[in-house]
């Protein structure tokens, strides 16, 4: 009944709101404040496909112009097909055609990954966890101690045979890709898949072994770019501590989770407007937007022109790594 479950979610409240309100306010000046006051030293980067699509990378999601809305002319039997390991198994083409079109190497950091660079050159990131394959926050100059790539990269190839398993490099992946072959094994002639996680594949051990020494540490998680619906990626935003500020810089709202997704521990129980809202700020435009913004607040600028004739504010420390 709605009385049972209106005493539930009250209980389930208090469990979870119990966290010390660090902000100033909900805001990205009180994000600002609290990162220019020196408390905070360990911000984690949650990343998703939105923080490249100004590189010119299509989303997965978005009506129109995602990746699933334009992939009639690989005739699957539905969208998400293309990355289902057991398609894949039996059709790679349409995987691999697609590869060729978004190939690491044909694309340029955006501004928020260099946002990101500039975390670490300050020596403010704990890490960055990312759900893209496009290497673009190794291209900006994050290390690979900075990264934990969930769904995997192209860096690395293996032989899908359990009993094989030989590992190809990303020039031998490339050459095969862009000659129009379907990669075949050396050794056992088995499909060569890059290492990218497909539906129906575990994620790297690194993202399991990471995520319990980070995330109880983290005094800032920041989430950009995801819509925060493939687990177990979304989950991550509950396991930073109950008073760690939450900042989401996406197109809109997402990881409000529902009441029962909430007490399963789905979803990550964002609250952006309630009256017990009171650390998860929502900064709502394109992810490069709101890394100027946030980079403008905290000084950390510099006017000067992108390309494209575009005036923006970029860090000083940035200027050489946006112009090579």
């Amino acid at each position: 009944s709605n009385i049972h479950k209106s005493i539930l979610f009250h209980s389930y409240s208090i469990t979870v709101h119990s966290g010390e309100k660090i902000l100033d306010e909900l805001s990205l000046e009180g994000v600002a404040q609290y990162i220019k006051s020196g408390k905070c030293k360990n911000i984690i980067c949650m990343v998703g496909a939105g923080i490249s699509t100004s590189a010119g990378i299509p989303d997965f999601r978005s009506p129109g112009t995602g990746l699933y809305a334009n992939l009639q002319k690989y005739n699957l039997p539905y969208p998400e097909a293309i990355f289902q390991i057991d398609y894949f198994k039996q059709h790679p083409e349409p995987f691999f055609a697609l590869a060729r079109e978004l190939y690491p190497g044909q694309f340029k950091p955006t501004v928020c990954h260099y946002f990101i660079r500039m975390l670490k050159d300050k020596g403010l990131l704990r890490r960055c966890y990312s759900q893209n394959i496009d290497t673009l926050e190794r291209v900006a100059g994050l290390a690979t101690e900075d990264l934990v790539e969930a769904h995997g990269t192209f860096y690395t190839s293996h032989c899908v045979r359990f009993l094989c398993r030989k590992e190809y490099n990303l020039d031998w992946m490339k050459e095969k890709i862009f000659s129009d072959e379907i990669p075949k094994c050396d050794s056992c002639s088995s499909l060569v898949k890059p290492d990218i996680v497909f539906f129906g594949e575990n994620l790297p051990a690194r993202f399991f072994t990471s995520m319990k020494k980070d995330f109880p540490l983290c005094d800032l998680l920041i989430i950009m770019g995801t819509s925060l619906q493939v687990q177990p990626f979304a989950s991550l935003v509950s396991r930073v501590p109950k008073s760690t500020p939450r900042l989401l810089i996406n197109m809109e709202k997402t990881g409000e989770s529902d009441f029962v997704a909430g007490l399963l521990g789905f979803g990550g129980g964002m609250d952006f407007d309630s009256d017990k809202a009171y650390r998860d700020v929502a900064q709502l435009g394109t992810c490069d937007e709101g890394c100027l913004a946030l980079a403008d607040l905290l000084g950390w600028k510099v006017k000067n022109l992108f390309p494209g004739s575009r005036t923006i504010t970029v860090d000083v420390t940035l200027l050489y790594f946006i112009y090579i």
